[in-house]
């Protein structure tokens, strides 16, 4: 494996992981590092839906706090997209462990002996399942999940024709377009050129979001009916979500300081069903990736971030 500077400019270097390909052809993920020389501690992030790692903010605390940090965009994500490719497309969830266990495993080979897992919305959503099919392995040592996608909200596509119906959509067509739910306005709330203090490639999340695809909500609904039977992770879990929501279909001064993606009371209250350790934090004023909130919030969420890790995962020596 060969990672580049190229891709992203120092300090950040990025691999190519191939993977076994699909109906679509040839697939691979991006594994995104930063490390710390000497470091025996690291973080790997996985990003949201539409979405792929640009929060650099959240690299540069982990690294300030000793850990080396590693990202991946999914296959059909951000950096891991391919002209050929469906955006964001897969039939199951399950299909993410590929990526998943060579990222874990480029994270133990460069050395590091303690790993923190990191999923915000979807990835923290593919973060829970693939750790509970871990629980014994000891494959990561902490997780911490940042708006994690554990329940649905009321999709149009999931209003207009049930769950049940999207289901076999999903194994029947699961190329079918649906009626995508993505608020536009949430990231015109993010982005510098809009409302927001963020830069990130539009292309790479659009404002409008990527065609739902059937195959994929029905995947989501499989994992959402895992989390509610209840998951077996073993190591401790830090969750956050914001204290309120909002949902609407205009511009809204709301969207600065409430979810305005999913449901932030489902999320808390799904939380203690991942597994036996969990720690659920709300964050006031927090948007859907807290990590990106506005200044307030976004102390918040370090600060509390920076009491777990102290308490549940302390940075060992280098």
């Amino acid at each position: 494996m060969e990672f580049r500077e190229d891709i992203l400019g120092a300090p950040y270097e990025a691999a190519e992981l191939p993977l076994r390909a699909d109906e679509e052809g040839a697939v691979s993920a991006t594994l995104v590092r930063r490390l710390v020389p000497g470091s025996k501690q690291a973080m790997l992030y996985i990003h949201g839906y539409t979405d792929y790692f640009f929060q650099t903010n959240l690299a540069d605390h982990f690294v300030a706090a000793g850990f080396s940090f590693y990202a991946l965009d999914l296959r059909k994500y951000g950096r891991s997209l391919r002209p050929h490719h469906s955006p964001n497309f897969v039939r199951d969830l399950r299909a993410y462990d590929e990526e998943l266990d060579q990222a874990v495993r480029t994270v133990r080979a460069d050395g590091h002996t303690r790993l923190l897992l990191n999923g915000h919305s979807t990835g923290g959503l593919v973060a829970a399942l693939w750790a509970s099919r871990q629980a014994g392995r000891g494959a990561v040592d902490g997780i911490f999940l940042n708006s994690p996608f554990l329940s649905m909200p009321a999709a149009p596509a999931v209003r207009t024709l049930g769950a049940p119906a999207v289901g076999a959509l999903g194994r029947l067509a699961a190329l079918r377009k649906l009626p995508a739910p993505l608020n536009p306005h949430y990231v015109h709330s993010l982005h510098r050129d809009h409302r927001g203090a963020w830069d990130f490639d539009l292309s790479l999340k659009p404002a409008e979001g990527f065609p739902l695809y059937a195959g994929w909500l029905a995947a989501i609904q499989r994992g959402h009916r895992e989390v509610r039977r209840g998951l077996a992770i073993d190591c401790p879990v830090l969750l956050m979500a914001s204290t309120s929501s909002v949902v609407t279909s205009k511009w809204d001064p709301a969207l600065h300081h409430s979810d305005a993606v999913l449901r932030a009371d489902d999320i808390a209250a799904l939380g203690p069903r991942l597994g036996r350790h969990v720690t659920v934090v709300r964050i006031e004023g927090g948007v859907h990736d807290l990590v990106l909130s506005g200044e307030s919030a976004r102390k918040q969420v370090f600060d509390e971030l920076d009491r777990w890790i102290g308490a549940y995962f302390p940075v060992a020596a280098g």
